[in-house]
């Protein structure tokens, strides 16, 4: 029972009423839609419903999902800038018997959202976490951008500014899986041509506004997409999808033992071996016995 109201906690759905049933001890991390409200599934609902608190990173964001489905429950902000304040007390209310939802002001709580800290000291304290799967924005855009989706990996938000933000797409210049990025639509031009310098001509995507009236998905070339979006900004935040570097194809055999015999003639054989093991990208084994055979041979 609610112990304000004296009622069962429940919640509407198109003006039927509908009671939760109780839940467990244990913290719940529950996925809310990322645009629209009916993405919510009837696990989630009974989850906030009866919860006898439910930890919101925004609770005036939260309060348009809560109050469209009926949910009265106590609501309390967790956000990055308090969530290890509140970690403690969240933990030995859990261990108290009690249960608590964590939702964030879209999608799944801690894909760039908080969360974090707060699971951590659940798991350290042994105490029950329980996810309630739902809306993506990260795995929306990803099924959508007509990409490979067998190895993938999400960066989230890559650095605001431009020096650490070349950095970071340097770093994963040869990553072979698809990479997945959110990015604020301040920043989309300047992150797709950053794209386009670090890593060329790789197909992508930038899906916006996804699941709403005019969800869309533009897809292209880095240096299509920087061109199309160079000096334009859009509404909401976008999910940039893009595709991972493609295998390295073999060296010539031919190529890099005429180098190593070139090498061979003014170099020592080791520096000779080490300098086309890094030029041609090979095991330096193979090239160490490839110059072997070649010296046997004078």
């Amino acid at each position: 029972m609610d112990a304000d109201t004296g009622k069962a906690p429940g919640y509407f759905i198109a003006g039927q009423s509908f009671v939760a049933p109780p839940l467990a001890p244990g913290l719940y991390v529950v996925a809310t839609p990322i645009g629209n409200l009916r993405d919510i599934t009837i696990r989630a609902l009974e989850t906030l419903a009866a919860a006898s608190v439910v930890l919101c990173e925004d609770t005036r964001q939260s309060a348009r999902l809560l109050d469209h489905y009926g949910i009265k429950g106590r609501r309390i902000a967790l956000h990055e800038h308090n969530e290890r304040a509140k970690a403690d007390d969240i933990v030995n209310r859990v261990a108290a018997g009690q249960a608590i939802a964590l939702i964030s002001d879209a999608g799944t709580p801690l894909l760039s959202d908080p969360g974090f800290p707060l699971i951590r000291a659940l798991a350290e304290a042994n105490q029950p976490v329980f996810a309630i799967p739902g809306a993506s924005a990260l795995l929306s855009a990803l099924v959508v951008a007509g990409l490979p989706t067998d190895a993938f990996a999400f960066h989230g938000f890559l650095p605001p500014k431009a020096g650490a933000r070349a950095n970071a797409l340097k770093a994963l210049k040869d990553s072979r899986e698809t990479l997945v990025f959110y990015e604020s639509p301040r920043r989309l031009d300047d992150t797709l041509a950053a794209m386009a310098e670090a890593w060329g001509e790789r197909q992508a995507a930038v899906a916006l506004e996804l699941t709403k009236r005019y969800e869309r998905v533009h897809r292209g070339t880095l240096p299509e997409l920087a061109a199309e979006f160079a000096d334009t900004e859009t509404k909401g935040e976008a999910v940039i999808v893009v595709a991972g570097a493609a295998e390295p194809t073999a060296p010539d055999a031919a190529d890099w033992q005429a180098a190593l015999l070139s090498a061979m003639a003014d170099q020592p054989l080791r520096a000779a071996v080490d300098a086309v093991t890094e030029r041609f990208g090979l095991k330096r084994k193979e090239v160490y016995d490839a110059a072997l055979a070649l010296k046997a041979e004078k």
